[in-house]
């Protein structure tokens, strides 16, 4: 599933939000596998390791107090042609996924992702190898969009929904809705990683 066939903004300068709302909005509508149980994380790891680029992206429950926080809720990787959603407190044995965020062969491409990775530590101790943090990309470049609804704004011509940023990712059973934005987060980082390297924006690969 790939990005819109709308004519595409040039990526310079910066959208305003007006400009932002006038575009689509897209969603990813393709598969999505939800790994609820330690006895489906070792295919779903073994399948995103078939993957040379990987949209990653984390789900934290929000908090509305002051001096209250919550671990992380949701990893969610894009592959190819499918999304799989890690709900981590419905987990327990996380070494496929240590060995997947330390792989040095698969790239792991969002953004805020030095933040995600931070706090993903506080679930399970990792050595994260191979993140990209797209807004890093456009900073170098001197594009004045950072954040994932801006970037694909510029990058795929359309936007996204984020009105279930601030719902419970906790849930034990996510709703729909919640399940379609993760999904669709973790889709459009590698679409837009895509969308980069076909203009060649991004930087040499480190040996």
């Amino acid at each position: 599933m790939g990005p819109s066939s709308k004519q595409q903004p040039e990526p310079t300068g910066k959208l305003s939000k007006s400009e932002i709302n006038d575009l689509p909005i897209r969603k990813w509508e393709g598969k999505i596998n939800l790994i609820d149980s330690d006895v489906r994380v070792a295919d779903a790891v073994m399948q995103l390791q078939n993957e040379h680029v990987i949209g990653f992206d984390v789900e934290t429950r929000p908090a509305f107090k002051k001096g209250v926080s919550y671990r992380p809720s949701l990893i969610q990787m894009a592959g190819t042609d499918y999304v799989n959603i890690f709900q981590l407190p419905r987990l327990s044995d996380y070494e496929a996924l240590v060995d997947l965020l330390s792989d040095r062969q698969i790239l792991k491409v969002g953004v805020g992702l030095a933040h995600d990775a931070q706090n993903l530590q506080s679930v399970f101790s990792f050595r994260p190898q191979q993140l990209l943090d797209l807004s890093e990309v456009t900073r170098r470049v001197g594009i004045e969009s950072y954040g994932l609804r801006s970037l694909s704004a510029h990058f795929l011509g359309f936007r996204i929904s984020k009105r279930a940023q601030c719902s419970n990712w906790d849930n034990k059973e996510l709703k729909p809705f919640q399940i379609s934005y993760a999904a669709t987060d973790a889709w459009v980082s590698r679409e837009i990683y895509l969308a980069m390297q076909q203009q060649g924006l991004l930087p040499e690969p480190t040996p």
